[in-house]
């Protein structure tokens, strides 16, 4: 980090006395200023020293050390030539594709680029940033802007893998470093080919790299030497020294099968010298072993092996290290107990004896403890047991879930005090511990455990016990309770309390309007938290809103849950009270003055009745007010907002009696009728009484002359509705209404074509089930009702009678829990069937009921069975991967069928195998033709029914079968179609229920394949071939609108046309719809203006642009000289004066620059008569502020204090009687005063260089701070 000090008159004060008092007191008289040398006031920064050079004093005054610091932003600049750049269109460089992309870039790698175009229209890419970013921005560059060219380069295959390194690093690596993008075949390729990918220059970097790499891997060699496994040891010594150093020695790599891997083969890769070197070796160590070596094998315990092999395979490495004999093990998963010692006789015995003392030097206890105990025995977080393990570290305590024993495994010294230190542990915890069990039914655990633990929890601090109670997924009511004697006593009855209590509890329903229940909850649970205050005993619980039910449950103590119920109920009550609503009609013009100034109409009516008022807002087409609480307060409200309105316009409202049944005839589907009524009487209001009020009252409301029109027209509808609205009502029971009905309506509708009446049966919802309405002209209904009653009386006397139905069909009626006999009894008005047991061997079936409905049912019966004697199995061979489309959402589709031609179908089970054959089949989701269909089982569908209901069936079956039609679509209004991110192309297989393919963009097809059923295929392609002629009508008006003409017009003019921030210019563009493009300031024709859009447009455009340009020809330019002292008066705060003056004087005025060489010359441009009004109004300005400022000045030169460093009492001492500057900051033997330099010129461009497009310093200027 570095720093910069700032040097001021005061602070050089401070440094210069300091010296003075140190250094150089005395030298010059106290009266006269010191000036310090270059070197004192500026020392110079350290010189870098030799590595290892102390030093003991500092270099300098800046100090001894300054670490250098790494920059960790770079920068790289790199040329891209115009023959391989991708985009080459230069009329908008900065603004095309280029910048975009680069745009695109900076925002994905963070680095920063920036683009410039070079004389020979190449491009010079600087980018900047971090170097992993500035690596990864430059790849994606190259690879987006350069245009891209391709090489291979061949290697042998086996150097594939060192290409690409570890995990694919060094082909990162490469590519990054190259700008390339490199592909290595896959190893199951035969092809030795890696492509390269890049610009030309990158393809050459990344060439040789790879050829350099092969060269390496062609110096290296591989062997594989097969040697007995059992040699293994012996030449990789132990713990692998030994192999280790023959890697180092020869300088080859030896890989040594594990002793866990079966394999006699071991590798040597290297230099193909040392490669050789190190197989010489390794077969003198297998020679000289095999001619040494004998086996002895002895039988060992195989509970022993593992002390023997040790961890991780130590000691058998410890025992060839010490003994260099190499013990062989069977494996863990054998039986058997044989080990195999191998080496030079005379070192076998020592060995062997250590093959025994490590057999023997662990051994196994087992100790007796309760398995309830075994958790305080190991302890909080294991501190008992960690006790133990610490002391004996060697020792391996083992603990069996359910077993009464303890397993300690180690040193026989060890293990004795492990063994002696638990069992004393056991004995303590016998004395002081015990343990109870008691069973409490699985469905009070949760109870018992309480809200996050709570009740478990509290019990365990208050008695000092451990309670266990079964998860619910072991189904198990065994709750244990282990610690203290007394505190298990004590805890154990107050669970079983606990339980008794529950078991006593009462729990009850509540049922609560869901939309009630954020409300009595409050906000963060406030208001429910006074009620569980209130009630601490009881436990309320309020369904999930997901599940849209209105219970609440109310859990507890009898007598608490009564007292909460009713304390609930009377809360409910009065958000019911407050909750009616009203809505009143009023017009939109009064709201304003219903509102009131700020609001305090509408504020008064609201707090005056204790209501809620809703208006619409001011967008809104609605005219509705709605009042919310008590029905009482609603009423006064609007009455009170109704009176406002009377008083604003002639308002009249009248009320006129009409049937409560005529309503909803008179307001119509949707209100249509009632609607046409207000709009055709100038916008009246009608209001229908709310539905099951039994109120005949309607009120109409509006204009007098408007409303009395409404009126007759709603008492002429409301007479027509009349006579064709008589109703009569008759009882019917509700077994009896299927049958009344018929099967598909069939007797009801004769009943109706008859008469001309309407018959109405109640909905599941209504209250009278029993209660059938009959609607229509009064002669109609009757007739219709006298037709019903006596279908209804035949059918209230029950007959008996009896049929013979053959046993084999008696399944069929009887199956899937009698469904077939519960459609018949619902169908035919109850009527009871009775089929004789199974096994009865009987055909007779019994049925009972009204004497119609057992004939109909017994035709029915009749029926059926000639359906099931005549049903037939048809197949149908259909692709199984159209049987999901066929199906549909849920299996809607197959369920239409079965039901419309009453079939049963079948799908086969879905064979994977066969979807992986068509799979292969397909291509880009495109069937090959040559590919023909053979049908399989898993095409198979089966339909079973009556013949010619089967063929019905199977013919709507293949009508879902998908179909693939192509529509012919030009190439390049594909993208068009598909739209931004797929959107175009989605929302067309929505709306049409199809799925549309467009082929690659690198195939260029003009085709568009439409898949999906016929019909929807047939809707797609017209909507896609009138998307198609939209978007050629949008080419040709694109092409139109590319109409361009070019005006060459004097630059001066340039900013008039543009105008104050684009005003002028924007204004013509608007009117005229056109693109109008000025020069550049780097162009060389600074004279051209494009105009582009629709040919007319542009020539309006062109004309507007040349009256603008002949106007400003008339204009002249003056010059006035004013006294700069006066320019900022005649400019104003902001240049708001001079521009009011502008705007007054239809003129231009144009003030010097700071430092401008005649610094009082102004400038007015207009119209010759109004640049000489404007100059005299400005003379006679400066005329008037110049005795201003004259008078100002005066009074300053009194009152003007001395100079800090010159004059009288200035603090330098220096003679300034001048009044001249002050001389600055002065130092001696700097080095522009040495013989032979000269000062800096500070103005001069190669002394003082830019840094690229630095920011200009700001200057102070008569017009005042910039705006932008």
């Amino acid at each position: 980090m570095s720093s910069v000090a700032v040097l001021t008159p005061e602070s050089f004060a401070e440094h210069r006395s300091g010296l003075k008092d140190q250094e150089i007191s005395g030298c010059v008289p106290e009266d006269e200023a010191y000036i310090p040398t270059y070197l004192e006031a500026f020392p110079p920064l350290p010189e870098k020293g030799a590595p290892g050079e102390r030093t003991g004093e500092p270099a300098s005054a800046w100090g001894s050390k300054i670490r250098p610091i790494k920059a960790s932003v770079i920068t790289q600049v790199f040329h891209v030539p115009l023959e391989e750049r991708r985009y080459k269109d230069n009329s908008q460089f900065g603004e095309g594709e280029e910048a975009k992309v680069c745009l695109d870039i900076m925002q994905r790698t963070g680095a920063h680029i920036e683009l410039s175009l070079a004389k020979d229209q190449g491009l010079s890419i600087m980018v900047t940033g971090k170097l992993d970013s500035v690596m990864k921005a430059r790849k994606e560059i190259v690879a987006r802007l350069q245009t891209q060219a391709s090489a291979t380069v061949a290697i042998p295959k086996e150097h594939h893998r060192f290409v690409i390194g570890k995990n694919g690093e060094k082909l990162q690596e490469l590519e990054l470093k190259t700008a390339t993008k490199i592909a290595i075949p896959r190893p199951d390729d035969p092809s030795a080919n890696i492509r390269i990918t890049g610009t030309k220059e990158g393809i050459e970097k990344a060439r040789h790299e790879i050829l350099l790499i092969s060269a390496e891997q062609d110096k290296r060699a591989v062997e594989r030497l097969s040697l007995e496994k059992a040699f293994h040891p012996f030449i990789a010594g132990a713990h692998n020294r030994l192999v280790q150093e023959l890697s180092q020695e020869t300088g080859a790599r030896i890989s040594i099968p594990p002793p866990s891997l079966p394999k006699d083969e071991i590798v040597i890769t290297g230099e193909k010298e040392a490669v050789a070197l190190a197989i010489s070796r390794i077969r003198a160590i297998y020679d000289d072993k095999k001619r040494k070596t004998t086996t002895i094998s002895v039988e060992v315990k195989k509970s022993q092996h593992k002390y023997i092999i040790g961890p991780k395979g130590n000691t058998l490495q410890e025992i060839l290290e010490a003994t260099g004999v190499s013990v062989e093990m069977p494996p863990l998963d054998s039986s058997s107990e044989t080990i195999i010692l191998r080496g030079e006789p005379d070192k076998l015995g020592p060995a062997l004896t250590q093959v025994y003392a490590k057999a023997k030097s662990v051994m196994v206890v087992e100790v007796s403890a309760p398995a309830w105990l075994h958790r305080f025995i190991i302890g909080k977080k294991g501190q008992n047991i960690g006790r133990i393990t610490q002391q004996l570290p060697r020792v391996h305590i083992e603990f069996t879930d359910g077993e009464e024993r303890i397993s300690l495994e180690g040193p026989t010294e060890e293990v004795e005090q492990a063994q002696a230190q638990i069992q004393e542990i056991i004995k303590d915890l016998l004395v002081r511990m015990d343990y109870t069990e008691v069973i409490i039914d699985q469905r009070f655990h949760r109870h018992l455990i309480g809200k996050n633990g709570a009740n478990i929890n509290r019990i365990k601090e208050q008695y000092k016990v451990s309670v266990r109670i079964p998860q619910d997924s072991e189904r198990s009511s065994l709750v244990r309770i282990e610690g203290d004697p007394k505190g298990v006593q004590l805890a154990r009855r107050e669970l079983i309390d606990m339980v008794q209590r529950m078991e006593n509890e009462r729990t009850k329903d509540l049922i609560v309007e869901q939309k009630f229940h954020r409300t009595i909850i409050g906000q963060k649970g406030e208001k429910i938290k006074e009620v569980r205050d209130k009630f601490p005993e009881v436990i309320i619980n309020f369904p999930d809103p997901s599940q849209k039910s209105d219970i609440v449950q109310l859990r507890g103590p009898k007598n608490e849950v009564e007292k909460c119920a009713k304390f609930l109920q009377k809360i409910i009550a009065e958000l019911i009270e407050n909750s009616f609503s009203l809505s009143v009609p009023i017009f939109k013009q009064f709201h304003k003055n219903i509102i009131g100034k700020g609001g305090t109409n509408i504020k008064k009516i609201r707090e005056e009745t204790n209501t809620k008022i809703d208006l619409p807002t001011e967008n809104s087409n609605s005219e509705t007010i709605v009042i919310t609480g008590k029905k009482s307060n609603c009423e006064a409200a609007r009455d009170r907002i109704l009176a406002i309105q009377r008083e604003l316009a002639n308002i009249k409202e009248t009320e006129v009696i009409i049937p409560a049944k005529l309503h909803n005839s008179l307001i119509g589907s949707k209100g249509c009728l009632v609607r046409s009524i207000m709009e055709d009487c100038g916008g009246v209001h009608i209001h229908f009484p709310s539905e099951g009020s039994g109120s005949d009252k309607v009120t109409i409301r509006g204009p007098a002359g408007e409303v009395e029109k409404a009126k007759k027209q709603l008492l002429q509808l409301a007479e027509e509705k009349q006579v064709n609205n008589f109703t009569a009502e008759l009882q019917a029971k509700p077994e009896y209404h299927k049958f009344l009905i018929g099967r598909g309506g069939a007797n009801i509708r004769r009943v109706r074509d008859r008469t001309g009446a309407r018959i109405i049966f109640p909905s599941p919802d209504d209250t009278e089930q029993e209660l059938i309405t009959i609607v229509g002209k009064e002669e109609a209904v009757r007739l219709a009702q006298k037709e019903l009653e006596n279908l209804v009386k035949n059918l209230d006397d029950v007959v008996e009678d009896s049929m013979e139905v053959d046993v084999r069909h008696h399944r069929h009626f009887v199956c899937r829990r009698g469904q077939v006999l519960r459609e018949l009894a619902e169908e035919y008005g109850g009527v009871a069937v009775s089929f004789p047991r199974t096994g009865a061997n009987s055909q007779k079936v019994t049925l009972k009921g009204a004497k119609d409905c057992v004939e109909a049912a017994k035709k029915r019966i009749h029926e059926i069975i000639e359906d099931l004697e005549s049903q037939v199995s048809v197949e149908v061979a259909i692709q199984q991967r159209y049987h999901r489309a066929i199906m549909g959402p849920k299996g809607c589709r197959i369920q239409h069928i079965t039901r419309e031609h009453e079939v049963q179908i079948k799908f086969p089970e879905r064979d994977d195998s066969a979807a992986g054959q068509e799979a292969s089949l397909q291509e880009n989701g495109e069937i090959s033709p040559e590919a023909e269909f053979f049908p399989r089982k898993c095409d198979i569908i089966t339909i079973s029914g009556r013949a010619e209901k089967c063929e019905l069936a199977k013919a709507a079956l293949l009508a879902l079968v998908p179909i693939t039609e192509d529509v012919e679509v030009s190439y390049e209004l594909h993208r068009y179609i598909i739209g931004q991110k797929g959107s175009g192309i989605r929302k067309m297989m929505e709306e049409y229920e199809v799925n549309i393919w467009v082929p690659q963009p690198e195939k260029q097809l003009d085709v568009i394949k439409v898949t999906g059923l016929a019909a929807n295929v047939e809707r797609a392609k017209q909507g896609l071939l009138e998307r198609v002629k939209e978007l050629q009508a949008e080419q040709e008006d694109r092409a139109l609108r590319s109409f361009k003409v070019t005006m060459s017009i004097d630059p001066k003019f340039h900013p008039k046309i543009i105008g104050r921030k684009g005003t002028v210019i924007s204004q013509i563009r608007k009117d005229h719809d056109v693109s109008i493009q000025f020069p550049d300031k780097g162009d060389e024709q600074q004279d051209l203006i494009v105009i582009s859009g629709y040919e007319r447009n542009v020539e309006e455009a062109r004309q507007a642009i040349q009256q603008l340009v002949a106007e400003l020809q008339e204009m002249v330019s003056q010059d006035v000289h004013l006294d700069p002292r006066t320019h900022a008066r005649i400019i104003g705060a902001r240049g708001k004066a001079i521009r009011k003056l502008m705007e007054e004087f239809k003129v231009d005025i144009r003030f010097p620059q700071p430092g401008s060489d005649e610094p009082d010359k102004v400038t007015v441009t207009g119209l010759p008569e109004t640049v000489d009004a404007a100059i005299d109004h400005l003379l006679n300005l400066e005329e008037e502020y110049m005795l201003s400022v004259t008078e100002t000045e005066t009074l300053a030169a009194y009152m003007k204090p001395p100079s800090r460093y010159g004059g009288v009492g200035g603090a330098g001492g220096m003679d300034d009687s001048s009044g001249g500057p002050a001389k600055g900051f002065v130092v001696r033997d700097a080095p522009w005063n040495a013989a032979g330099n000269k000062a800096p010129d500070m103005s001069s461009a190669e002394d003082f260089p830019t840094f690229g497009t630095g920011v200009a310093p700001k200057q102070t200027s008569a017009w005042g701070p910039k705006k932008f």
